[in-house]
């Protein structure tokens, strides 16, 4: 059985930063693609950013540039790094396995004004 538990967020003024890590387990984590989702009040939930088992990574055009991707395949990680954050951003972020359809419970990400 896979889970996948994140931590991090927090409410952050805009131009802050935030980072989100995401524990697995149950889940042979060194061969999956993970990924991170958010879900933002009223609207979809939307890709953010994915990373390979060997650390090829790919982001939404919107986080360009500002959030970056990462894992430790030993610890069975995967993290968010969040700078220049705007309030575009605040969300629930949702660590995931794509390919597993598994998700984490979320984290809130706030970003005031």
């Amino acid at each position: 059985q896979v889970q996948l538990v994140e931590s991090g967020g927090g409410l952050v003024q805009a131009g802050g930063s935030l980072r989100l890590s995401c524990a697995a387990s149950g889940i042979s984590f060194s061969i999956y693609i993970m990924g991170w989702y958010r879900q933002a009040p009223g609207k979809e939930r939307e890709l953010v950013a994915t990373i390979t088992s060997g650390g090829s990574t790919k982001y939404a055009d919107s986080v360009k540039g500002r959030f970056t991707i990462s894992r430790d395949n030993g610890k069975k990680t995967v993290a968010l790094q969040m700078n220049s954050l705007k309030p575009e951003d605040t969300a629930v972020y949702y660590c995931a396995v794509p390919t597993l359809q598994s998700w984490g419970q979320g984290a809130q990400v706030t970003v005031s004004s």
